[in-house]
């Protein structure tokens, strides 16, 4: 009867903790409505007007990181004062990019823009939160409006494939997604890769099935639960920009790409210019911060055990 007690307990705790982040998001939503309410307040989402909104629930968010997590976040000062966009890889459930950002608003007082994808926009009861937080579509004309208008802007080129069908090898799952090279280009600015340490050893989704694969494929919507919510160590790394050149050669991104803890891929000679060379540059940059940072396969013990490592890593 323990045993069973006890067995029943455990698989309740992997799938309560990621259902009481849904629920603590509505509460913020609830918030930023009495907020509003309170505050009669008509104004533009992304407005300052907003700003004490954003740092109440944006500390709200930071606790909860340093408390459940240990949070932490580097390399911010690879950030450009002016515009530019993020590019990070996709955990189960991007709580990770969520304290990303409480803590850049609280720390910098910036807000990043964060393309989302289209499912997000159908969610009942979130209008407002998605709103104040900069939460878009990621349209083209959307995310080069936004960068002319100076803010950051993030994307998961991954997206919901990544965070449904990566594991814990922490496999990047691009496919042939070139868009936000393509914008990075036209609007001329840099492009920023980010990374959160034991992200998929927080949160994990079920191995892959064909019919959950098939699923996802013909309707894009997420049916796959995650699970897990363990206490395991998040540090977040930013890396250094990959600045706009629009006259980058091969030879060039091959010296830009050669970092310590990554082996450029042998058939980098292959790439075309433009977006193409901006894109893999991007994709091997990501690759080297998970490379270097992150145990492959990640392992949920040693993740947890870091809690108590206070060397950074």
């Amino acid at each position: 009867v323990i045993v069973g007690s006890l067995t029943i307990s455990a698989i309740l705790v992997f799938f309560i903790v990621p259902l009481t982040i849904v629920f603590f998001i509505y509460l913020t939503n609830i918030l930023l409505l009495i907020y509003q309410r309170n505050n009669e307040l008509k104004a533009d989402p992304l407005s300052d007007v907003w700003n004490r909104g954003r740092k109440t629930i944006a500390t709200f968010w930071d606790i909860y990181a340093r408390i459940w997590h240990g949070y932490e976040l580097h390399g911010v000062e690879n950030l450009p004062e002016g515009p530019g966009i993020l590019v990070y890889y996709h955990g189960a459930i991007p709580i990770d990019y969520l304290y990303f950002l409480s803590r850049l608003f609280l720390w910098k007082k910036r807000l990043c823009l964060s393309v989302a994808d289209h499912f997000v926009f159908r969610l009942p009861g979130l209008k407002l939160l998605l709103g104040v937080t900069g939460v878009i579509p990621g349209t083209r004309e959307e995310c080069l409006a936004a960068l002319r208008n100076g803010y950051l802007v993030s994307i998961s080129p991954g997206g919901v494939r990544e965070a449904l069908f990566s594991d814990e090898s922490y496999q990047l799952m691009w496919g042939n997604r070139k868009g936000f090279a393509q914008v990075a280009l036209e609007a001329k600015v840099p492009i920023i890769p980010m990374y959160t340490q034991n992200v998929r050893e927080g949160y994990r989704m079920f191995k892959e099935r064909r019919f959950f694969r098939q699923l996802y494929e013909s309707t894009r919507l997420p049916f796959t639960p995650p699970y897990g919510g363990l206490p395991v160590k998040f540090r977040t790394y930013i890396g250094k920009p990959i600045p706009y050149d629009p006259n980058i050669t091969t030879e060039e991104l091959v010296e830009k790409v050669k970092v310590s803890d990554y082996t450029v891929l042998p058939h980098i000679k292959q790439v075309h210019k433009g977006k193409f060379l901006f894109s893999f540059q991007t994709k091997t940059a990501v690759q080297a911060l998970i490379s270097k940072h992150q145990t492959i396969p990640g392992n949920i013990w040693k993740a947890l055990l870091e809690r108590f490592d206070k060397r950074r890593k």
